[in-house]
């Protein structure tokens, strides 16, 4: 994660949460206390028995509420849970991001196509802060722009360099980490608070090109491929803060015949499997987001306490667009 990673203790607290609030972890809780009473008939036990039933019936109440009112065109109950809700759709790419949960919207993306003339690679971006927005404002604003300049030169000059888009990848993310450290860090002196920790982001940006995909990812944020059977294929691994060895950050994946790919804020990973991204997605790729608003929505029905975003983008047509998230 650029500038800071999360805690061990943080993660447990989210898995906690996930767990805690989805409906079905409360009716399995439910049922093993109905047998536990069943068995021992202890009066305490059937008193948490009935609250544990109540919470069920509430849960499932408001999910009910929620899905009828999504099906009925408005978003009535979800517009006073979500102070921000941002929707992006491009000819092939998609984005649907809402703040769930959390306090304040720290997820943003960006989309740089240049389908016209082709002066270099789309570039994809999910970008998920961490102790604030500064970080993942500070790189959307500057990360995709610099990348567009650098694989401009580099595809006016390809016969001569000996770059490649995974050393861009890497040489521009580095920079830019470095560059947001030194200037967020001096603000934080000026503003009197001291040198110190000034949050962080993930990064995960995807570079498609007419014959090639490069994926580059820091921290857990994470990029899906479906190829041509639907199978699921990775593009990214989560850097955790309980991972042993540092994995391989960059990964390219040519020749797929690829159908689309997923990249989101792990608020998605939190409640889907990479299969079951692909599986959810592959069913609504008809619809106006390509199934990337359905997959949020139905992540947030399953108690994820996090922001998601989600950007699905289909390997079939042109692509371009550029996002304004957040503003």
């Amino acid at each position: 994660m650029i500038g800071d990673t999360m805690t061990l203790l943080s993660l447990l607290g989210r898995i906690m949460r996930y767990f805690l609030l989805r409906p079905e972890t409360l009716f399995l809780l439910c049922i093993s206390l109905a047998l536990w009473s069943y068995f021992f008939h202890t009066d305490e036990v059937k008193t948490i028995v009935k609250s544990s039933r109540d919470a069920v019936k509430m849960v499932k109440g408001k999910v009910a509420e929620m899905m009828q009112n999504d099906r009925l065109g408005g978003l009535s109950v979800l517009d006073a849970e979500f102070s921000k809700t941002w929707e992006f759709k491009n000819n092939n790419v998609a984005v649907y991001s809402i703040q769930g949960r959390r306090d304040h919207m720290e997820d943003r993306f960006e989309v740089l196509t240049d389908i016209t003339n082709k002066s270099h690679p789309s570039i994809f971006g999910i970008f998920d802060g961490h102790g604030g927005e500064a970080a993942a404002d500070y790189v959307k604003a500057h990360l995709p722009d610099s990348l567009k300049q650098q694989l401009q030169a580099f595809e006016r000059e390809k016969r001569e360099s000996s770059l490649s888009y995974s050393s861009i990848l890497e040489q521009r993310i580095l920079a830019v980490d470095r560059e947001m450290l030194d200037k967020l860090s001096a603000s934080h002196d000026e503003a009197g608070q001291g040198r110190g920790v000034v949050g962080g982001t993930t990064c995960l940006v995807a570079l498609l090109s007419d014959r090639e995909l490069t994926v580059a990812n820091v921290g857990d944020s994470r990029g899906v491929l479906c190829d041509k059977d639907g199978n699921a294929v990775a593009l990214s691994h989560d850097h955790k803060p309980y991972q042993l060895k540092e994995r391989k950050r960059i990964k390219r994946a040519d020749k797929l015949q690829p159908e689309f790919m997923i990249l989101a804020s792990d608020g998605l990973w939190d409640a889907f499997s990479n299969e079951e991204a692909v599986r959810f997605v592959r069913e609504r790729l008809d619809e106006p987001h390509f199934g990337a608003k359905s997959i949020v929505l139905q992540s947030f029905y399953r108690g994820c306490p996090d922001n998601i975003t989600v950007m699905v983008v289909k390997f079939k047509g042109g692509a371009g667009g550029s996002s304004k998230a957040g503003e």
